[in-house]
């Protein structure tokens, strides 16, 4: 059974940082790319990060250089680095694993605060 498990979302106030974590079971983890999307109120799916298995990274244009994925292979885990953070940010963010099928995430809520 494949499972991804977020965690590290939350609160945070405009300009801050948050580090969101996704660990895989089930699967291949070394083969698979891997990603974050997110999705806002009202809004499709966008799409945040990914990291193939190779390493090359790619970003939502929205990113700016703001944020990081990394992965960690011997660990299963994908990490979403996020600094800068702006109220446009809050949204549910999701883990994906894509190698032919693609698998989600249950999410992790990220809200910015006043």
């Amino acid at each position: 059974q494949v499972q991804l498990v977020e965690s590290g979302g939350g609160l945070v106030q405009p300009g801050g940082s948050l580090s969101l974590s996704c660990v895989a079971s089930g699967i291949r983890f070394s083969i698979y790319t891997m990603g974050w999307y997110r999705q806002a109120s009202g809004k499709q799916r966008e799409l945040v990060a990914v990291i193939p298995s190779g390493g090359s990274t790619n970003y939502g244009d929205f990113v700016k250089g703001r944020f990081t994925i990394s992965r960690d292979n011997a660990k299963n885990t994908v990490v979403l680095q996020m600094n800068s953070l702006k109220p446009e940010d809050t949204a549910v963010y999701y883990c994906y694993a894509r190698y032919g099928r693609q698998y989600w995430g249950q999410g992790t809520q990220v809200a910015g605060s006043s």
